[in-house]
């Protein structure tokens, strides 16, 4: 799975060198209908439990008090297409690696979940605010789905509970509020200022064998925060 993480962050950067590359043909300009980021990324969720559905070893809230993901820095590319001047859709690209610990109870600072791969796939739709002098401040609001493409119960959660097979992280949609701010440089690049705030949760599940011995509801509720470089044309 490390060789997938890396793999998808060359595929990243290999996305991103190829729009700028495609880009680089076309004259810049800051008032260009299409504009490509650049940018490293701050993924900071939560990982709180909300809701205890299944409890079959009865881990909660004994062993399992709640629990905490840890927070990643990710490459991601953006993609924007401008409307009119200050209205502009906005889709980006990644991968983000996460694991889940528990945060109280007699497992408290133990690993439970290893190797989470999450496509926080989001559209949003933006307002700019032109102040002139290249700033543009920047409002947005859209959908997103966060794909989990992989996890599995970590060495410590199998030591622990060696009836433990697997586990199970449920993909779900959301909601983003976007704000950040675009300051243009010339000739159509500039730099980009970004901060998203998600609402979107997933069930946890835990197999012994076939059966569902734990299934939780948790929250990710992550702050996105990004920065980087944009080309617009």
């Amino acid at each position: 799975m490390r060789n997938f993480t890396k793999a998808a962050a060359a595929l990243s950067a290999l996305a991103a060198a190829t729009m700028l590359a495609g880009a680089a043909h076309a004259e810049g300009n800051a008032d260009g209908k299409i504009q490509f980021k650049v940018l490293a990324t701050a993924v900071l969720p939560d990982g709180a439990v909300k809701q205890v559905k299944t409890d079959v070893l009865g881990l909660v809230p004994a062993a399992v008090g709640n629990t905490v993901a840890s927070d990643n820095v990710t490459p991601t590319v953006s993609i924007e297409y401008f409307f009119t001047p200050n209205i502009s859709v906005e889709t980006i690209a990644g991968v983000t690696a996460h694991h889940v610990s528990a945060s109280a109870g007699a497992l408290k600072g133990t690993e439970l979940i290893s190797k989470i791969h999450i496509i926080p796939a989001t559209l949003t739709a933006k307002y700019h605010l032109p102040l002139g002098h290249g700033i543009k401040p920047y409002i947005g609001a859209g959908p997103a789905l966060f794909i989990v493409l992989a996890d599995e119960p970590s060495a410590a959660l199998k030591a622990a509970l060696p009836a433990v097979t697997r586990t199970k992280l449920s993909s779900e949609f959301g909601v983003a509020l976007q704000g950040g701010v675009d300051i243009a440089l010339g000739h159509g690049y500039g730099l980009s200022f970004d901060a998203k705030k998600y609402w979107v949760g997933t069930d946890a599940t835990v197999y012994a064998g076939s059966t569902r011995a734990l299934v939780t509801r948790n929250k990710l509720d992550p702050w996105v925060l990004s920065a980087g470089v944009s080309y617009r044309f």
